[in-house]
């Protein structure tokens, strides 16, 4: 599978690295039964041009070429249309023009994609989800070996992700500067530390338990080093969205913009230790605010709750929210939750619950230590 800008590609950036020098072109050979017809296709549908054809009195081969890709055609008489092969073609003006996949006389599937395609947020499918921290707790390892648990399995329709992320060897991570094309995404430190370092937000620093983030659309990062035994609570929307890594740009930048708009929304840095506390969604628990509703105009809110009742026999509640999404993530201590319909559910450390909009809870048996994060857009 090859994938080809049209009109952004480089010969650059499409040379293979490593051993061959910096200046080769990739070349894909693809079989074609009709010679004539395929170059047709090429070169008139899609905007190749033709570089060479030969021999002069009997054409069995020819090269074709985009910037950055070059087609040798082979005629062949019995070609195999299952392996002419795909090529993915990025082309705002085909896309535009109501063209989405293509096939050539000699079998190859092209595919028409945007350049810059756009954010695609589905629909919310909302329900009740509980997650607990036990011995059948599911950890997957992912990018840069991280362990992530998820702990909204069905996603929500696709609409949110949120995951429990772990690395359990302190040190260096192997991570690399990247950017996510996302509507919302926060990173909350839950235990441990980790140093990481941001697009124009000066040098790196250190998340501490309790500190987080607010990653806006694309901007540039990476996570340098970590604690051994690191917890983190990644949240983001949509749950599928796309990861790029940057070849270009080195982190830091030496620049310091805390104001930089990034689509609509800035960077935030929360650390716990400077902040306040006011009052949270019902009497009996105050809560530090980290900036995120501010900095997402009102897009999204995360702040971190603890008690001030007298007594474990208080009840803080009713509480109920209206809006999209609601994420309740315990960091410590323990509570008892009350859900209208739905029964009691005990929380603990690392117990997730994701409550829909118009539901009524209410805590109890809160002890003296319960602490907890509440993330809601």
């Amino acid at each position: 599978m090859v994938e080809v800008p049209i009109e952004t590609a480089t010969a650059d950036r499409m040379a293979v690295r490593g051993s061959t020098p910096a200046a080769s072109m990739s070349r894909v050979a693809l079989p074609c039964a009709d010679l004539v017809a395929t170059i047709d296709f090429f070169c008139n549908e899609l905007g190749f041009q033709l570089n060479n054809i030969w021999p002069a009195d009997s054409p069995a081969r020819a090269i074709v070429s985009l910037p950055g890709l070059q087609l040798e055609l082979r005629l062949d008489p019995v070609a195999d249309p299952l392996v002419a092969g795909r090529i993915i073609v990025v082309s705002d003006d085909s896309f535009d023009r109501g063209i989405r996949s293509m096939s050539a006389p000699n079998g190859t599937f092209v595919e028409i994609i945007r350049s810059a395609p756009e954010l695609d947020v589905p629909p919310l499918q909302s329900s009740f989800v509980v997650s607990r921290l036990d011995d059948d707790s599911s950890w997957i390892t992912g990018r840069a070996g991280m362990r992530y648990r998820d702990l909204i399995p069905d996603r929500l329709g696709g609409r949110f992700i949120s995951s429990h992320i772990e690395i359990l060897d302190g040190g260096p991570v192997p991570d690399y500067v990247h950017f996510h094309d996302v509507r919302f995404q926060m990173i909350f430190c839950a235990r441990g530390w980790v140093e990481v370092v941001y697009e124009d937000q000066g040098e790196p620093f250190v998340l501490h338990a309790g500190d987080c983030v607010l990653q806006p659309t694309k901007i540039r990062h990476r996570v340098l080093n970590a604690s051994p035994g690191l917890e983190v609570v990644e949240v983001g929307c949509p749950a599928e969205h796309l990861t790029t890594r940057d070849h270009d740009i080195e982190l830091p930048t030496g620049l310091l913009r805390p104001d930089r708009d990034f689509a609509g929304q800035r960077f935030v840095r929360h650390v716990a230790v400077d902040a306040d506390y006011g009052p949270w969604r019902a009497s009996g628990m105050v809560c530090r605010d980290s900036g995120i509703g501010a900095a997402t105009f009102g897009l999204a809110q995360a702040v971190v709750a603890r008690p001030t009742v007298a007594d474990d026999g208080d009840v803080v509640g009713p509480v109920v929210h209206h809006g999209e999404f609601l994420q309740l993530f315990v960091l410590g201590g323990q509570a008892t939750m009350h859900v209208d319909g739905r029964g009691v559910v005990p929380l603990q450390r690392a117990t997730s619950v994701v409550v829909p909009a118009g539901e009524q809870f209410s805590l109890s048996e809160i002890s003296e230590d319960f602490e907890v994060l509440d993330i809601s857009l």
